[in-house]
C-alpha cells in the first residue's frame, strides 16, 4: 500500500465522545481475531482512538481493521506521529514539514477536529490556518490537482497539538469527520428519523435507492409511535404497517399509506411478507436481536435496519454477542446474508445495525 512506510506510527480513528474504550476493546478483538496485536492510546471522552501495531505491520492492520467493519468507529486512516506543543507564533511550520518528509501527494487537505465542545472551539483557529497551508503545501508539491484522491487529514487535537493522516479512497469515510449532517424534515413527527434516513446512506449505495428504497414497497415499523421511522418510509413511498400500543402521527394516518396495529411488536405477525422491517424499541438488545432473527430466519423480510440500546458496561461485548446471535441462527438455517452495523452519529447510547437477505 503506497505510503504505509516506518513514518506511519498507527491508526488514527474518530468515535462518539465517550466511546473511546468501547472503540478499543472492538479493535482490539478484531485485531486478535486476525491472529494481530495492537496497542490504543486513548483519553476517555477525547473523541478519537490511535491504535498502534504490537508485534505485527501497520499493513496488516489496516487490512484486518477497514471502516466498513467498524462499528464504533466513524473515520479510520494512518497517521503520522503527533505534532504536541507548538508554537502558537508558528503552527504551521512542523505541520509542513511533517507533510513534506512524508513524501505523499494529496488533492485536497481536510482539518478535523473532534466531536466535543473543546474541538468547536478551535473552528476559528482552523479558517485562520487553512488557506495559508494549502498554498504552502501547493508551493512545496505535497497539494497538487492529480493525487488520485488521496487526502491529507489535519486533525487539530488542541490549539498545539496536530497529528496528520493520509487516506486513499475507499477505505475511509467521505463525511468530514466522519459524520453525516442531516436537516430534520419539519413534516416528520420526531427527530428520530434522522436515524433512518442517516442509516440508509451509511449502509445503501446512493445508485441502490430506486431500486431498494423503491416507491410502493411495502415495510413495517416495529415500535413505530409516533411515526419518526415511519415518516421515511412514506416519505419513499412506501406503504407501511405501523406497529405500536401508542398514537401514531395524525398526519402521517392522513396519507392513506399507513395500517396501524395497537399491537405488541414482539409477537405481531405479518399478513404476508415485506420488503423493509425496520425497528427502533426501547427495550433490552438480545431481546431485539431475537426478534430480529426471527423475522429474517422466517423470510417476513429482505431487509431490516434495526436499533440496539446499549447497557452502560460492556457495550461492545453486548454487541458483539447480539450479532452473533443473528449471525448463528441465520448460518444455522443456511440463509445467505450481509450484516454490518455502525454507531451513527444521530445514534447516542445506541447502535444501528442492517441485514440484507441475498
Amino acid at each position: 500500500m503506497q505510503g504505509i512506510g516506518a513514518d506511519f506510527a498507527g491508526l488514527l480513528l474518530y468515535c462518539r465522545a465517550g466511546f473511546e474504550a468501547d472503540l478499543t476493546a472492538e479493535l482490539t478483538e478484531r485485531a486478535a481475531r486476525a491472529g494481530l496485536g495492537g496497542y490504543a492510546r486513548v483519553q476517555a471522552g477525547a473523541g478519537h482512538v490511535f491504535f498502534e501495531p504490537a508485534g505485527c505491520s501497520l499493513k496488516e492492520l489496516i487490512r484486518a481493521l477497514p471502516l466498513t467493519e467498524l462499528i464504533f468507529a466513524r473515520q479510520v486512516f494512518p497517521a503520522l506521529p503527533v505534532l504536541a506543543d507548538l508554537d502558537r507564533a508558528d503552527r504551521l511550520t512542523p505541520i509542513i514539514e511533517q507533510a513534506v518528509a512524508a513524501g505523499w501527494r494529496v488533492d485536497s487537505v481536510w482539518h478535523e477536529t473532534p466531536d466535543t465542545n473543546e474541538g468547536k472551539g478551535l473552528r476559528r483557529l482552523i479558517k485562520a490556518v487553512e488557506r495559508p497551508l494549502a498554498a504552502v503545501l501547493r508551493k512545496r508539491g505535497v497539494l497538487c490537482s492529480d493525487a488520485g484522491g488521496q487526502r491529507l487529514h489535519v486533525f487539530w487535537q488542541a490549539g498545539d497539538r496536530v497529528q496528520l493522516g493520509f487516506s486513499r479512497p475507499g477505505r475511509r469515510s467521505e463525511w468530514p469527520g466522519g459524520v453525516l449532517h442531516l436537516r430534520s424534515p419539519r413534516e416528520a413527527p420526531s427527530r428520530s428519523t434522522l436515524k433512518l434516513e442517516e442509516a440508509w446512506h451509511t449502509f445503501i449505495p446512493w445508485d441502490e435507492w430506486d431500486t431498494r428504497l423503491a416507491q410502493g414497497m411495502q415495510a413495517v415499523d416495529l415500535g413505530a409511535a409516533p411515526g419518526g421511522w415511519t415518516w421515511q418510509l412514506v416519505h419513499r413511498g412506501m406503504y407501511v404497517h405501523a406497529v405500536d400500543n401508542g398514537p401514531m402521527d395524525a398526519r402521517l394516518m392522513a396519507t392513506t399509506q399507513v395500517e396501524h396495529h395497537r399491537e405488541d411488536a414482539f409477537s405481531w405477525v405479518p399478513p404476508k411478507s415485506v420488503t423493509w422491517l425496520v425497528c427502533d424499541i426501547v427495550d433490552k438488545p438480545a431481546k431485539v436481536a431475537a426478534r430480529m432473527a426471527d423475522w429474517l430466519e422466517a423470510g417476513w423480510c429482505r431487509e431490516v435496519i434495526f436499533n440496539l440500546k446499549l447497557p452502560m458496561k460492556q457495550r461492545w461485548q453486548t454487541v458483539y454477542d447480539c450479532l452473533d446471535h443473528i449471525e448463528e441462527r441465520l448460518l444455522d438455517e443456511r440463509v445467505r446474508f450481509r450484516l454490518r452495523a455502525r454507531q451513527l452519529y444521530h445514534d447516542r447510547e445506541e447502535i444501528t445495525a442492517h441485514v440484507k437477505l441475498d
